[in-house]
């Protein structure tokens, strides 16, 4: 048994896993062991927050090389290339949440993202809050409690980056509405023409303004939409040609190659280490 109380994947841990909480509407929820190498140079559009439970997770983040330890708290920001290893041979065990932006805007009201410098926090706050959204994996949690749990993890997130000022007024009232046009189109191809069309914002000032909000690119964001999917698609059993195709990609070969940028594994090895 852990020292949580539930039984591990592996008991022995003696080899990668990965267990993915049940589907929640707003956030995806994982605890994973790697005992060496975990994941090359990656970028994903979502915040990426967690706590390592045992050993030293190492990864590359900006200039560095950071080393979280047990006590304290992981926040990745969005669209930051980074990697994962374990920092010591006993491998590393944790527990990871990922936020996406539109979650902490729908709190904080069109802020700035918040920015944790070098990617760990010693913030109690943030700590707490972020124990709270990781507890209990193996059950689905109360849609309400989810929703308190992520406002208190928005408003620790955003006291714990402290205020950044912004040279120019942010339209979020149009960047959520490209959002949504994004959404609708997942499985056809757009450009900025339509969403400047969508959402009454010069396509500049809004590509601007959606990285601001969102902390990625039009693209990228539809593109990680489509990566959300291949990844749902692959958790029910489905191949990864029907998986691309289903989600909107030209082939198959395009969809591995945006996975592995994204997540640091191909979609093969991704999906070997599913825990049932």
């Amino acid at each position: 048994m852990r020292e949580d109380g539930m039984t591990p994947p592996h008991s022995a841990f003696a080899s990668d896993w990965i267990h993915r909480a049940p589907q929640s509407a707003g956030l995806e929820r994982i605890e994973a062991f790697f005992r060496g190498h975990a994941y090359d140079m990656h970028r994903h559009d979502t915040y990426a927050i967690g706590q390592t439970l045992s050993g030293v997770q190492s990864f590359h983040y900006r200039q560095g090389m950071q080393h979280s330890l047990p006590g304290r708290t992981m926040v990745l920001h969005p669209d930051e290339p980074h990697d994962g290893q374990a920092g010591s041979a006993e491998g590393f065990r944790y527990r990871m949440i990922y936020v996406e932006p539109a979650a902490i805007q729908q709190i904080l009201g069109g802020k700035p993202l918040p920015y944790i410098q070098d990617g760990i926090s010693s913030d109690p706050a943030l700590h707490r809050a972020t124990r709270t959204l990781l507890q209990s994996l193996d059950a689905g949690v109360d849609p309400l409690a989810e929703d308190d749990a992520l406002f208190d993890l928005a408003i620790a997130l955003d006291d714990a980056a402290g205020a950044r000022k912004t040279r120019q007024a942010l339209d979020y009232r149009a960047a959520e509405r490209a959002r949504e046009f994004i959404h609708a189109a997942l499985e056809r191809s757009i450009s900025l023409d339509e969403l400047e069309r969508a959402s009454g914002r010069d396509r500049w000032r809004l590509s601007r303004d959606f990285r601001a909000l969102y902390g990625t690119s039009p693209y990228r964001y539809l593109c990680m939409r489509r990566l959300d999917r291949v990844r749902e698609l692959i958790a029910q059993g489905r191949s990864l040609t029907d998986a691309a195709a289903s989600a909107g990609f030209s082939d198959q070969s395009h969809m591995t190659r945006q996975f592995g940028k994204t997540y640091g594994v191909s979609p093969a090895r991704w999906q070997k280490m599913l825990v049932p």
